[in-house]
C-alpha cells in the first residue's frame, strides 16, 4: 500500500523570526527525498517542526500522512501515524533503555529483544549497546546506528532524518545508508534525509533532491542535482527573505 506525506504552505517561527516561509513538499512511500541547502535556510527547522518541538511555532500550513493532519497531534501520536524523526543531536535519556522507548512508541513486543539484536547486527552495532540507557555514553556513530535499530523495529511509513551523516566515519555512513535503502523495499518506507553532503547520496540513492533557501523549496531535481551543487555550491539557488 502506498502512503503519501504532504507538506503544504508550512510557515514556522523560531524565537520571533519566521524561518519557514511557505514550505511545500510531497513524497510517496518507498521514495528517498534529500533536503539540501545552505546553513540557516530552514532545513533543521523543518525537522523540529515535524517533530512538534515546542520552541518552533507553526504559523500556517499543513502536514499530512494519508490525509491525517499531523500538526494537531502530539509527538507520540505522530509516531503512531507513521512518522519517525531522527534529529541531528540524539537526546540522552538517563534511566530509559532503548526497549522501553520502542514499546512506548508502539513497537510490537513479540520477540522484541531478538529483533533488536538482529537489527543491531545489520548495522554493525554490538547488541549489548542496546542494554545501556538511550544514547548515554555512546559515540556519534553508535548513536546513529542505534537510531537505525529504531527505524527497523518501528517500520514507519516515513522516516525523517536530520543530518544523519553528521560525525560518521565512512564505515558507519555506509551501514546507515544501506539500512535506509533496504527500508525502502522491505516495507516501502519513505525516507527524507536532510544533509549537506553528497557522500551520503552515493549510497542512499535519492528519488528527488530539493534545494531549500529562504525557508522554502527553490529547486527540485533528480540525483544529478547533487553533482551541480557539489560543483557550483548553493549560491546560484540562494534567496534572501524580505
Amino acid at each position: 500500500m502506498t502512503s503519501t506525506l504532504k507538506i503544504e504552505g508550512l510557515r514556522v517561527e523560531v524565537a520571533g523570526k519566521e524561518v519557514l516561509r511557505g514550505f511545500d513538499l510531497a513524497m510517496s512511500s518507498g521514495e528517498v527525498h534529500a533536503i539540501m541547502g545552505p546553513n540557516g535556510s530552514g532545513k533543521s527547522t523543518l525537522a523540529h517542526a515535524l517533530a512538534g518541538h515546542p520552541g518552533y511555532k507553526v504559523l500556517d500550513g499543513s502536514v499530512t500522512i494519508d490525509g491525517v493532519e499531523l500538526l494537531e497531534l502530539s509527538a507520540t501520536e505522530r509516531a503512531r501515524h507513521g512518522l519517525l524523526l531522527a534529529l541531528q543531536q540524539p537526546m540522552e535519556i538517563p534511566g530509559v533503555r532503548p526497549i522501553d522507548l520502542l514499546v512506548a512508541a508502539g513497537a510490537d513486543t513479540i520477540n522484541l529483544r531478538e529483533r533488536m539484536s538482529d537489527e543491531a547486527r545489520s548495522v554493525e552495532l554490538r547488541p549489548d549497546v542496546l542494554d545501556r540507557f538511550v544514547n548515554l555514553d555512546l559515540s556519534g556513530g553508535e548513536r546513529k546506528r542505534a537510531e537505525m535499530v529504531q527505524v527497523g523495529i518501528l517500520r514507519p511509513k516515513f522516516a525523517v532524518l536530520d543530518e544523519i551523516d553528521s560525525g560518521l566515519d565512512v564505515d558507519a555512513l555506509g551501514a546507515v545508508a544501506r539500512r535506509l535503502q533496504r527500508a525502502t523495499t522491505e516495507w516501502n518506507c519513505g525516507v527524507m534525509v536532510i544533509t549537506h553532503f553528497r557522500r551520503l547520496l552515493l549510497e542512499l540513492i535519492p528519488t528527488m533532491i530539493h534545494v531549500v533557501s529562504g525557508g522554502r523549496v527553490v529547486a527540485t531535481g533528480g540525483p544529478e542535482l547533487s553533482e551541480i551543487l557539489e560543483k557550483d555550491g548553493y549560491e546560484p539557488f540562494r534567496v534572501t527573505n524580505a
